[in-house]
């Protein structure tokens, strides 16, 4: 049985475990609640992975690409196309926003606001430096993890041959990570079951219909955003098939979709590039981290275009042409600062909603559906991150066609048979 169970290509293991887990919240929630602790434990095998995988795999990668191509280069492409791909996300945001009604049969009144402390962007970029890169380790601080790591990976590039062993050393220590990451990733099935029945056993479909056009805003312009802009990217970027490509990364975006973390899908993006779309292994370890900390085109960049559009319906406000220039450009900042970890962008809607003088309190009325909304932005989060990887990778020479298995059935079973 459990040789026929490998024998299903992963992605269809994935989606019928979906599938399964939101059929069970549907027809006993009782049940599909007590499933939690299976999609928990998956959580935190994919967390236990997050830190080291990391680490060793931007010191790996830096590394290694000194030797290959321009790092410099290599950056500034992915930065770049990140943020405009950020820019385009709150463009679609705020138009998808201001052509569905969600103006609220009744309109509330903003109270008196308590004073919120909101970093300035100083305080933001001084926080990038880590005061103990051990002490950002332990908590989980990954901008200080990446900053730390690319200066060790600097350090031993720039030592040379006094420095082959630690260069050796992570190498070796990436390629553990990435065993290990292979052994957990079979977890995937069981974990996108209990977490999809937990999801809807909890809150169940009645939970929706108050919020179901800020909710369905959401989902549209994410759906915009992946098969528009996305689609482009793949079909003149990356020259891929769109129809083969995100047939290929379905299950990572399912587990981005199951446990709303670009920080914890970390190990089966990876995978799921390297394997399937043939980018080199050394460019995805320094692209796909780096998009995990500031390309949330979904946290960053639709949903709070679309979040300020709600709250200002919801209290009566209305939004000039000057409103919706200052949204879309702390969207957009936002979407460099939002963490990849699930709940994130919650906190980061305050800075768009204090720029654009909308009341804080707005925040709670939508938070009861945060969970639902912040499935869907991390799938569209990683589905860029594999994007822009995949595009610079292709603008580079950096993708074997020859290892690609878009066109193949999955790489996993294919390897079992």
């Amino acid at each position: 049985m459990l040789k026929a169970w490998f024998a299903i290509p992963f992605w269809q293991r994935v989606l019928g475990a979906f599938v399964l887990g939101a059929l069970l919240g549907v027809v006993h929630a009782d049940t599909a609640v007590a499933m939690q602790p299976l999609g928990q434990l998956f959580i935190n095998a994919i967390q236990m992975l997050v830190v080291p995988l990391i680490f060793c795999a931007i010191v790996s990668a830096i590394t290694s690409l000194q030797a290959q191509q321009n790092i410099k280069r290599l950056a500034l492409k992915t930065v770049g196309l990140f943020l405009f791909t950020a820019w385009i996300a709150s463009l679609i945001g705020l138009s998808v926003g201001s052509f569905i009604d969600m103006a609220p049969a009744v309109e509330l009144s903003a109270s008196s606001v308590p004073e919120r402390d909101i970093p300035p962007f100083s305080q933001v970029l001084l926080n990038i430096i880590p005061t103990n890169p051990f002490a950002a380790m332990v908590e989980g601080r990954v901008l200080q993890i990446l900053l730390f790591a690319a200066l060790v990976g600097i350090a031993i590039n720039q030592l040379k041959d006094k420095a082959e062993p630690a260069r050796a050393f992570f190498k070796s220590g990436a390629e553990v990570m990435f065993q290990i990451t292979r052994m957990v990733l079979e977890l995937t099935p069981i974990g996108v079951f209990g977490l999809m029945a937990w999801m809807v056993g909890s809150h169940g479909l009645e939970t929706l219909l108050p919020l179901g056009k800020f909710i369905l805003a959401i989902y549209i312009a994410c759906i915009i955003h992946i098969v528009v802009t996305y689609g482009l990217l793949v079909r003149y970027g990356a020259k891929f098939s769109p129809w083969q490509f995100f047939k290929a990364i379905m299950p990572t975006q399912l587990v981005a979709y199951t446990t709303s973390s670009s920080y914890g899908t970390l190990p089966s993006t990876y995978r799921t590039t390297t394997e399937r779309l043939g980018v080199n292994k050394d460019y995805a370890s320094f692209s796909l981290p780096l998009g995990a900390t500031i390309n949330m085109d979904g946290c960053g960049g639709i949903y709070p275009a679309i979040a300020a559009i709600f709250i200002a319906h919801l209290y009566g406000i209305p939004l000039g042409l000057t409103e919706y220039a200052v949204i879309m450009v702390t969207a957009t900042i936002a979407a460099v600062g939002t963490a990849g970890v699930p709940g994130s962008a919650m906190v980061m809607l305050t800075v768009t909603l204090t720029a654009v003088g909308l009341p804080l309190e707005g925040i709670a009325f939508i938070a009861a559906v945060d969970r639902i909304i912040d499935m869907m932005r991390t799938a569209t989060n990683v589905t860029g991150d594999m994007v822009v990887t995949s595009v610079v990778a292709r603008s580079e020479n950096m993708i074997d066609d020859t290892q690609a298995t878009l066109d193949q059935p999955d790489a996993t079973t294919a390897q079992r048979a």
